[in-house]
């Protein structure tokens, strides 16, 4: 246990009281190492947002069966209260509990409080643990922000004298996807452009976002290779961009190269498609080119290679797996653009990769799944129910306006062919890319109502096998933060250009300043997959290239919109084990999947059938209980091979959160 989750816990004595309040403005409590030790010694964490709701869910789960000499869900609670003003809590609360006050101040007394609030909450261990062991007087705010860089990103500024240290460094943090907030990334910019060297480049904003970084270093390989005699093709991408800084890159330095070589390999760079090789090209930049197409298949090989060193496992953070989606996505995009032959020849493979990656999930979600919904979202939403919440906290709809676009049913390696297809339409856009986790099971139904309507499952069980509600929901958490309600816009069936004209009028309404757009093609794709997920990109690959995604961003772009874009769950291939006659279905079409509403008829399901896998979800309705289908198998008949959703395989669980805007 860390240092820092061991501090924390000492404020929590489990016999000392049922109910605890915890007034933490910085969101200390929410640190996923913590929560998973409270949970282990009995206690529950519950997010106060008003007294009436916390107050049900109190009362009813908890303080009933208290008094009634049953255990109920947890030994005690932990009112998580997001500031310091106690008095805003019930009376007859303040009088029975515990009170508990947990703060960035106090915990990281010696170090500028300013720069630590805005260190990811996930570096926050790490950071405690240093200050402990280094840090002997107060520091003021440039010192804070030196020492956060040398001990956090190992990263000092004060080094880097040479376009290599710059170059060797941005790219380490990226590959790691080590995001420096832009305190830091504009400190780093002050103190290395005093050299002249420097003067050309925008640190701050390379260090900031990750795929400006990463098209900029894009553009400089296609240039480089180019003095080198080599010309042709970027796989996955267009013509060299106009809209990114033209910076030369040293390449050919040792420290560089090891870095863009394994960025070439997980799919972070794209190597050039040759036709021509000089036989006396270095060995090492034959990484970051293809001159056949059997040497795509050994590039998706490399991939697979590389990453399986990499698999998350049960003590993993939950960064480490969606950082980890994003590279399996890059991947997996690249296996299914390969033509059929060559995609049987490693399909063995790639099904022994997924399988390494299923089982470690399993495990993880059974050890971790359960802290998600309660962790903080300042620096990006951990899952769906999150994301109004956060759009909410980062733009404010009085001078705002703001769009969510949710595709339902895309998949990380889906979004990659998206995502290269709008690049070549408009090498303006660029894409700030997160992760979020989907609710399990991953049903529209479950999901995307929880996207929409902010709210944890448990909190919608009327409308839990419908999406019909889906407007309302969207419509009144966006009146609780103000907006009138002729201001907050819902469309759903958005698939082709036909859809547009109408749609734009609605969004040229200067009275909109909120809309929620469920764009269905994707999933219309999916449930009549025939050719498995490679058939699933070529028909994505086909729509893209009707424009259809590309106008209708830069629509809302161009109209004064925050873009978002989304996905209420993935979809994975599984094969068919057949069909349960017992349960019901939230969704028919999510195969991966049965929901029960008795106790008994799950129980004796799972008993009948092995291959079934039973998690019980914090947060679901109590009378709404999934039982999974185990590995990459379907309840659909035996041996039916179909790409599906409802499961819990990396590919439906974390799907893509990305912010859409333009190059500067």
């Amino acid at each position: 246990m860390s240092l820092w989750a061991k501090r924390i816990l000492e404020e929590f004595p489990s016999d000392l009281a049922r109910l605890w309040i915890a007034a933490d403005p910085d969101d200390v409590l929410l640190d996923e190492q913590v929560l998973v030790e409270l949970r282990d010694r009995g206690f529950e964490v519950l997010p106060f947002k008003d007294s009436v709701a916390f107050r049900a869910e109190y009362e009813e789960r908890y303080r009933i069966p208290w008094e009634q000499g049953e255990p109920g869900p947890a030994r005690a609670v932990i009112l998580h209260l997001r500031g310091t003003d106690l008095s805003e809590l019930p009376w007859d609360y303040l009088r029975s509990s515990r009170q508990v006050h947990l703060g960035l101040h106090e915990l990281f007394s010696k170090l500028s409080y300013s720069v630590v609030r805005q260190v990811g909450g996930e570096l926050l261990p790490a950071l405690f643990e240093s200050q402990a062991k280094h840090v002997t007087q107060d520091l003021g705010e440039a010192a804070t922000k030196d020492f956060v860089l040398t001990h956090i990103f190992r990263f000092s500024p004060h080094l880097i004298t040479r376009e290599e240290d710059l170059w060797r460094e941005m790219l380490r943090l990226h590959f790691r996807d080590m995001a420096v907030p832009r305190v830091l990334a504009e400190y780093v910019a002050q103190v290395i452009t005093e050299n002249k060297p420097f003067d050309n480049i925008p640190v701050a904003d390379l260090l900031v976002h990750k795929d400006l970084a990463l098209r900029t270093v894009q553009d400089a390989w296609y240039r480089y290779l180019h003095r080198l005699g080599l010309s042709g093709g970027r796989t996955g991408e267009g013509a060299p961009k106009t809209y990114v800084p033209e910076l030369s890159i040293p390449f050919d330095h040792h420290d560089i190269r090891v870095i863009v070589d394994s960025m070439f390999l997980d799919g972070t760079l794209h190597p050039l498609e040759v036709q021509d090789v000089p036989s006396d090209l270095p060995e090492w930049i034959k990484a970051g080119i293809i001159r056949d197409p059997r040497a795509k298949a050994k590039l998706v090989l490399d991939g697979i290679e590389s990453l399986s060193k990499e698999i998350p496992d049960t003590d993993s953070g939950y960064r480490d797996w969606m950082h980890f989606a994003k590279r399996f996505g890059e991947i997996l995009s690249r296996f299914h653009g390969l033509d059929v032959p060559r995609a049987e020849c490693i399909r063995a493979e790639m099904q022994n990769f997924v399988r390494q990656i299923d089982e470690k999930l399993e495990h993880w979600v059974f050890r971790h799944y359960a802290d998600l919904s309660s962790l903080p979202i300042v620096k990006g939403p951990v899952m769906l129910h999150h994301i109004p919440r956060y759009l909410a906290m980062n733009h404010s709809p009085s001078n705002e306006k703001v769009a969510l676009v949710v595709f339902d049913g895309l998949a990380f390696d889906q979004w990659v062919h998206i995502r290269e297809s709008l690049v070549k339409a408009c090498d303006k856009l660029i894409f700030n890319e997160f992760a979020c986790f989907a609710w399990l099971p991953t049903l529209t139904s479950v999901s995307r109502q929880a996207l929409f309507s902010g709210l944890r499952p448990r909190e919608f069980p009327d409308s839990i096998e419908s999406t019909s509600r889906e407007p309302a929901y969207w419509s009144r958490f966006w009146q609780d933060q103000g907006v009138r309600p002729n201001g907050v816009m819902f469309r759903k069936s958005i698939k082709r250009n036909d859809d547009l004209p109408e749609l734009e009028d609605a969004l040229s309404n200067p009275a909109i300043r909120v809309a929620g757009l469920v764009v269905d093609t994707v999933d219309e794709i999916i449930h009549g997959a025939v050719l498995g997920k490679q058939g699933v990109a070529t028909q994505i690959a086909n729509w893209c290239e009707t424009g259809f995604i590309t106008k209708l961003l830069i629509f809302l772009l161009d109209h004064g919109y925050q873009v978002y874009l989304t996905a209420d769950h993935g979809n994975a291939e599984a094969s068919g084990i057949g069909r349960i006659n017992q349960g019901v279905t939230s969704d028919l079409r999510g195969e991966r999947v049965r929901t029960y509403r008795s106790e008994t008829t799950i129980a004796e399901t799972a008993a009948a059938y092995p291959e079934t896998l039973r998690v019980d979800v914090p947060g679901l309705p109590a009378d709404f209980m999934p039982l999974f289908a185990r590995g990459r198998e379907a309840f659909v008949p035996k041996g039916n091979q179909v790409v599906v959703h409802g499961g819990m395989s990396l590919e439906e669980l974390v799907v893509p959160f990305v912010r859409v805007s333009y190059v500067n």
